[in-house]
């Protein structure tokens, strides 16, 4: 077994920014890039090995042809690769928008719901993004105010700085705004019920499609719960932040100065995305591969202890 640095798929939609290539080191021929997908196995985008024995193979047909076994036995109750990570770069709004629930997008989707988390990795002066309602509203007032344009006087405006976290249940009406980039770990999924996109002109000449039938129908019409952050962890060589934990995925912010010891064990792989500064991963004296800002590393379960060596701010995601 050994930790596998991927390159992401990126996509371009019209919202997106030039950050993602300049600063993240995202490669693409695209002249704006929305999101890099930095740990995919989804169809929509699937993450590519970068180096090695296995380079260019899809991490995908990687675990197929490996086994299920380098996921992890925390994933046994997954049929599918349970989480999708993405940096996103929002240089202007995003449209509103909700996620289905697994019941709901099973049924209607034919794929899983989606529950996902953002950390604001950067963020302009004043930069907002809409998160949940701020009272309490009917599934009449909700669809009386779709229809004539009046949604966001009712929703929930945040601002946000660096190093901000929402927790983004399936059915929390949201959206972000512009001049903000966020990391944002999810369940494999591409399901999207957009609400309310300003009347903005897709690449088509149209306007973009909406989905409001299916949103009435998933929509929590409440405010969200505030999610206090819990404290920093101090160890010699780094600190860590538990940042969310669900069903779905565990999330620490890792700050290191020098050096990190980790242990992928059998229970659950390890991603490792770079949001600042740079790092090499080692096996005791082996180097196994190195990660810089914007790059992201897959380690197996039941890969064993390995250490994180560097000066670097990172995202930890497990299940």
């Amino acid at each position: 077994m050994e930790a596998l640095k991927l390159t992401a798929p990126c996509k371009d939609y019209l919202w997106g920014g030039t950050k993602l290539k300049t600063e993240y080191h995202q490669q693409s021929s695209a002249q704006k890039l929305a999101e890099s997908w930095e740990l995919s196995c989804h169809e929509d985008g699937l993450s590519v090995i970068a180096e090695g024995e296995f380079a260019g193979l899809t991490l995908k047909e990687h675990i197929d042809r490996t086994g299920r076994d380098v996921l992890g036995t925390d994933c046994d109750k997954f049929e599918q690769f349970p989480i999708l990570v993405k940096l996103i770069d929002a240089k202007d709004r995003l449209s509103v928008q909700v996620h289905p629930n697994n019941e709901y997008a099973l049924k209607n989707e034919g794929g899983y719901g989606k529950t996902e988390m953002w950390y604001v990795v950067e963020s302009e002066p004043d930069a907002s993004l809409y998160y949940g309602f701020e009272k309490q509203i009917s599934k009449e007032e909700f669809a009386q105010r779709i229809q004539n344009n009046t949604l966001l006087e009712v929703l929930h405006k945040a601002e946000v700085h660096p190093g901000d976290v929402f927790f983004i249940e399936s059915g929390t009406l949201h959206a972000i705004g512009a001049g903000i980039l966020v990391a944002e770990i999810q369940q494999s999924s591409n399901s999207t019920y957009r609400i309310y996109d300003y009347g903005r002109i897709g690449a088509d000449g149209k306007q973009r499609e909406l989905h409001i039938a299916k949103a009435l129908d998933v929509t929590k019409l409440e405010p969200s719960p505030a999610r206090p952050l819990n404290k920093a962890e101090h160890f010699d060589g780094y600190s860590r932040t538990l940042l969310a934990s669900c069903e779905y995925f565990t999330v620490y912010e890792m700050e290191l100065t020098t050096k990190a010891e980790m242990n992928a064990d059998s229970t659950s792989f390890h991603s490792i995305l770079c949001l600042d500064g740079e790092a090499v991963l080692w096996n005791g004296e082996k180097e196994l591969t190195s990660i810089e800002k914007g790059g992201s590393i897959f380690v197996p379960a039941g890969m064993g202890k390995y250490t994180i060596k560097g000066d670097c701010k990172i995202l930890f995601t497990r299940v």
